[in-house]
C-alpha cells in the first residue's frame, strides 16, 4: 500500500509543471508518458489504447485489468481522486484533456509536484499513473471528450481517495491560462 499525504502541502496557485513529453525533467516520479498509435484515414481514425504485456501495461496482470471510459461534457472538472493500490494507464480518446498530476506519496522525491498535460485528440497521449499520484482533469473545448482507462485492478471503492478540485493544499488553477 501507498502512503499518501496532502494535508502538508503549501503550494502556491497555478498549474505546476507544463509536462509535454516523456523526456521531462518536470515529470513526477513514476509517472510515465507514451505516445498512442493512432491511424487515420478519410472515415475517422482507429487508435490503439493498449496490447496486454506491451508498452505502459505490460505488468498489469490478465486476470485483473479492467478497460473503462467515461463521457465528460465540456467544461467539466473531475478532480481530484487517488489510488493507494491501482495504477491506471489514461488514453484520452475524444476531445481536449487538462490533465492535472499532484505527487501525495511522502517518500517520493518529487513529493508535492504538480504536472498539467494536454491531452486528447489533437495530443494522442497515454498517461500511466501511479498508486499515490492525485490526478483529475477539465475538459477543454465546446464538445464532449471521452476517456478510455486500463487499470491493473478490478475497481474497488476502498482503493480510491479523494479530494476536492479546489483543495487548497493543492492549489490548482483550473482557470484558463491564456499564455
Amino acid at each position: 500500500m501507498i502512503e499518501v499525504n496532502w494535508s502538508g502541502l503549501r503550494n502556491e496557485k497555478g498549474i505546476g509543471s507544463l509536462v509535454s513529453s516523456s523526456s521531462s525533467s518536470n515529470l513526477i516520479t513514476d509517472v510515465r508518458i507514451d505516445v498512442a498509435s493512432l491511424y487515420p484515414d478519410d472515415r475517422g481514425y482507429f487508435m490503439e489504447i493498449a496490447r496486454m504485456g506491451q508498452k505502459l501495461v505490460a505488468d498489469f496482470p490478465l486476470e485483473q485489468t479492467q478497460v473503462s471510459c467515461a463521457l465528460t461534457y465540456s467544461g467539466a472538472i473531475k478532480a481530484f481522486h487517488f489510488h493507494r493500490y491501482q495504477t491506471d494507464v489514461w488514453a484520452p480518446a475524444s476531445g481536449m484533456f487538462q490533465v492535472a498530476l499532484v505527487d501525495l506519496r511522502p517518500a517520493s522525491p518529487t513529493y508535492g509536484l504538480r504536472n498539467t498535460l494536454y491531452a486528447g485528440a489533437l495530443r494522442p497521449l497515454q498517461i500511466l499513473i501511479p498508486p499515490g499520484v492525485g490526478h483529475g482533469y477539465k475538459v477543454l473545448g465546446d464538445t464532449p471528450a471521452m476517456l478510455v482507462y486500463v487499470t491493473n485492478k478490478i475497481y474497488n471503492p476502498d482503493d480510491e481517495g479523494r479530494i476536492a478540485y479546489n483543495d487548497p493544499s493543492i492549489n490548482y488553477d483550473w482557470e484558463t491560462q491564456h499564455k
